[in-house]
């Protein structure tokens, strides 16, 4: 018997089959029943009892100065001085990616990859939110528990956090549950742009090399699957706060992770072209303006870790720009130095490392403290950056940290957290953190601390980030081929950062309502 053609057996199943029996074979599909369990299980998550936290609220009366809003939008417990620098401050922090490292990383960047680097940066800002929607702000800063061993929280409990109650709720973070005085929302928004960034940061170490294709899937793993158990365990009251293991605003879990997942993802992904293996900037004046952004964004990253407008955001933020300042000035001197001449590229680079290594002290110790995390932080890095970079290698091979990613965030986020465990001053820590005093005011274990957190953080970063490679790796190749390294962006995107230069192989997209012919140009 002669078997029918597909355009028969279609023609045959829309005249024979009936709209329910279509209907039930539609819903019947895996697909169909794969895509209603999960929209069932995110309805079920949503509908935790957590986040009706704010549905059980006593209504009361606002102040005269609030009664123009609905009692509802002003409840007894906000803080609206709290509420809008939080929200200040989390734009700040945001902007030290979209623009600042967008500009920054551009400018350190060859011509070639500028749009390639680019895009990295603003595609992981994008990739973060979403990912932290859908379930990594649970993961990190949720209520929930998942793994509980002799009385520390080890994991939380992933979940979807864009249920209206939830955030119009009180903030209430981690599982120790502490509340603040302003919504899940801000802080949801708060720490967004911080997990955003710490991902945006390793770009340097992968840049004008790393396909795309395998950035856009290790972006979302990454952040779920590193940075969120990260903040769990030591933003949100986890293990390591347990312990009593301290990082005032990310020195641990931005900086410390970015400069190890920089480390594991240049040996993972591969070195650059021989050619490439150098830094020389495309633009010096996007670097410093991208240097700039990112220092005055810092205000928001360290004066807004105390979740509100408080005495202790005022000292870390002047504790921010000391260190940064004492950073710039040791790291020219050092210049003068070892190159005899001061470079603009290394004086941006030291405002990142005087800013990476106050970030975990910055509210835990006085003016004096800041002036000599500043003076370590302007040293330290750098000979690591001139000296022990160039000596790292794997199987013979030195690893392309393509722009130093790991001295100037791991090395700098390593010396700031050890320092806070010999400066964090009891004067300071009162307004904050009243048991933390450090090694210098009669406290050795901090020390001690600090020194086992940095050591796990580095281990648990290492090899999450590795394995994840791998993996994508086997799916996706990690690098682009040597052909389209050669041509860079154009290859890459079709496009190049000025068009006046663009080589004539690249068409644009057409304007609309103007017709083109088959080069690409408009008709006559």
């Amino acid at each position: 018997m002669c078997k029918p053609s597909l355009g028969e057996v279609n023609e045959s199943n829309s005249l024979s089959d009936s709209m329910p029996l279509r209907l039930t074979k539609f819903l019947a599909s895996k697909y169909t029943i794969a895509a209603m369990a999960l929209a069932v299980f995110m309805f079920v998550v949503s509908a935790h009892p957590a986040f009706a936290q704010a549905a059980n609220q006593t209504t009361y009366t606002p102040p005269a100065s609030l009664s123009t809003y609905p009692p509802a939008s002003v409840p007894s417990w906000l803080d609206t001085g709290s509420n809008s620098w939080m929200l200040t401050a989390a734009t700040f922090v945001g902007l030290q990616s979209l623009p600042g490292l967008v500009i920054f990383y551009g400018g350190l960047s060859k011509k070639r990859f500028q749009v390639n680097t680019m895009m990295m940066v603003f595609y992981a800002f994008a990739a973060v939110l979403v990912t932290f929607m859908v379930a990594g702000y649970q993961f990190g800063f949720g209520t929930g528990v998942s793994l509980k061993i002799d009385g520390y929280y080890i994991f939380g409990v992933p979940g979807t956090a864009w249920n209206g109650i939830f955030q119009a709720g009180q903030a209430i973070i981690g599982p120790g549950q502490a509340a603040v005085n302003v919504p899940t929302s801000t802080i949801i928004f708060f720490q967004f742009v911080f997990a955003a960034i710490t991902p945006a940061l390793f770009v340097g170490a992968v840049m004008e090399r790393m396909s795309f294709k395998a950035w856009m899937i290790f972006v979302p793993l990454w952040s779920f699957f590193v940075y969120s158990p990260l903040a769990y365990w030591l933003f949100a009251g986890g293990w390591l706060n347990q312990m009593g293991i301290v990082d005032f605003s990310g020195g641990y879990v931005i900086h410390l992770s970015a400069g190890t997942a920089a480390l594991a993802s240049a040996i993972a992904v591969g070195p650059r072209l021989v050619r490439d293996r150098n830094v020389r900037p495309s633009s010096l004046g996007y670097v410093m303006i991208g240097a700039g952004i990112i220092w005055l964004g810092w205000n928001g990253f360290n004066g807004g870790d105390p979740y509100g407008a408080t005495v202790d955001a005022a000292i870390a933020v002047l504790n921010t720009e000391l260190a940064a300042a004492t950073s710039v000035v040791a790291w020219i001197l050092m210049d003068y130095k070892g190159l005899g001449k001061p470079s603009g590229v290394g004086a941006a680079t030291a405002c990142i490392t005087g800013l990476v290594a106050i970030t975990p002290a910055a509210g835990y110790v006085d003016g004096y403290g800041a002036l000599v995390i500043g003076i370590f932080a302007g040293t330290i890095p750098y000979l690591s950056l001139m000296y022990l970079s160039p000596r790292l290698k794997i199987r013979g091979k030195t690893i392309d940290d393509a722009m130093g990613v790991f001295p100037a965030h791991g090395i700098a986020g390593i010396t700031g957290g050890l320092l806070t465990g010999i400066l964090a001053d009891p004067v300071v820590t009162k307004y904050i953190d009243p048991s933390l005093v450090g090694l210098a005011y009669g406290n050795p274990e901090q020390l001690a601390l600090q020194a086992f957190g940095a050591v796990w953080v580095i281990f648990y970063v290492f090899v999450v980030s590795f394995v994840l490679l791998k993996i994508i790796g086997a799916i996706t190749p990690l690098q682009y081929p040597p052909e389209q390294l050669e041509k860079g962006d154009p290859a890459m995107h079709g496009e190049v950062e000025f068009t006046d230069l663009a080589p004539t192989e690249i068409v644009a997209p057409p304007m609309e309502g103007m017709p083109q012919n088959k080069e690409g140009k408009p008709e006559k």
